[in-house]
């Protein structure tokens, strides 16, 4: 396996002796309490990973504690990074975690650089920082901590409901740094639920999280996505689904349809075929060739949405801007992309790296893209 890239080759002076080095480290556990995950404990060389200057992100630094991702969700466009791992993208991305498990020193080593400018660091942008190996390896704990005392602004984005154990220390961080969070969900049927993303907390779960920040006075944006043709699109669909997160307290929302990567492409294309045959020609015309859906569907989205948004609060303001939901094309971690309110850490764009150094906090939303 590829596990250059993750490990620490230098001399550990606290190595027992009789063990020369510990140089590529690398230990693969099964414990009773995560049944069919398979955990590999590395060491890594970083914690920072900066994002491409090329990149539209909103963000030019992001984090990720683990690789691969035990949700298991069918639609994740980060499957193929598994692939680099000499893993497939497919049964291993659920099962084959790879904890990074000097993060938090690695990470701390990091911020204290002269050279550190207190940009903002995004979390969750690959895999989930709060998927079930948190709960063995309480990582997120450490960075959170770290982040703040280095006067980092910082978002998270999760479908893990793991992140409750953290609201109080997100709301410490809060006073300290600004801070974005983020909830993604999209599926309300249970059934399609289990189907497709089979170890993710449930819907109502996550609404249950969204209304525990609201309480605890932090930011929470929603990211309905991926909103998936044919399934998930539905006016009746999207209206329950606006309803309760209006209800649960968000401060922003964005409606983001599919988008199918190589490698979730194929694992998600196969679930479809067995469990709805007739969807199968129309996926293959929307997605033929492409990762995105077609301009025409994009269009037909924000028409079905935009009255949905004004129904439930996140009105949208005039020229296409929008102010908590705008309607855009790829998640937290692709190159076309909207942010709902809260998602964010305000002051924490990029080019305000010199405000949040100064602890200084916006009063205003989060930033938003324009609506597509």
């Amino acid at each position: 396996m590829r596990w250059d890239a993750q490990r620490l080759d230098l001399d550990e002076p606290g190595a027992l002796p009789g063990l020369p080095s510990i140089r590529g480290l690398l230990r693969s556990v099964q414990v009773p309490e995560f049944p069919g995950l398979t955990f590999h404990e590395v060491r890594s060389k970083s914690a920072l990973n900066r994002v491409p200057g090329e990149s539209a992100m909103p963000f030019p630094w992001t984090i990720n504690p683990y690789r691969g991702c035990s949700h298991s969700c069918m639609y994740c466009f980060a499957r193929r990074t598994h692939e680099w791992l000499e893993f497939d993208a497919g049964r291993d991305f659920d099962t084959q975690v790879v904890v990074k498990t000097n993060l938090v020193d690695v990470l701390r080593r990091e911020l204290a650089r002269p050279s550190w400018r207190r940009e903002h660091v995004a979390l969750g942008t690959n895999t989930d920082p709060y998927q079930r190996a948190e709960g063995r390896y309480r990582l997120m704990p450490g960075v959170i901590r770290a982040l703040a005392g280095a006067g980092t602004p910082f978002s998270v984005l999760t479908k893990g409901t793991l992140l409750r154990r953290d609201v109080p220390l997100l709301a410490e961080a809060s006073r300290q740094v600004p801070v974005g969070l983020g909830i993604s969900m999209a599926i309300w049927d249970e059934d399609l639920h289990a189907g497709l993303e089979p170890g993710v907390p449930t819907p109502r779960a996550r609404l249950d999280l969204v209304r525990a920040l609201a309480d605890a006075g932090l930011p929470c944006g929603v990211f309905l996505a991926p909103v998936l043709p044919g399934l998930t699109d539905s006016a009746e669909h999207l209206d329950a689904a606006l309803g309760a997160i209006a209800a649960a307290g968000a401060t922003g929302v964005t409606v983001i349809p599919l988008h199918l990567r190589p490698g979730a492409r194929e694992w998600f294309m196969a679930w479809l075929a067995g469990a709805r045959p007739d969807l199968m020609p129309r996926y293959e015309r929307l997605y033929a060739r492409r990762a995105y859906v077609p301009a025409e569907y994009r269009r037909w989205l924000a028409q079905q949405v935009a009255p949905l948004l004004s129904r439930h609060g996140f009105d949208r303001q005039p020229g296409g801007a929008a102010r908590h939901g705008p309607v855009a094309d790829g998640v937290q971690g692709d190159d076309e992309v909207g942010f709902p309110a809260g998602s964010l850490p305000s002051g924490g764009l990029p080019g305000a790296a010199g405000a949040a150094a100064a602890g200084e906090r916006s009063a205003g939303p989060g930033e938003q893209l324009t609506l597509l």
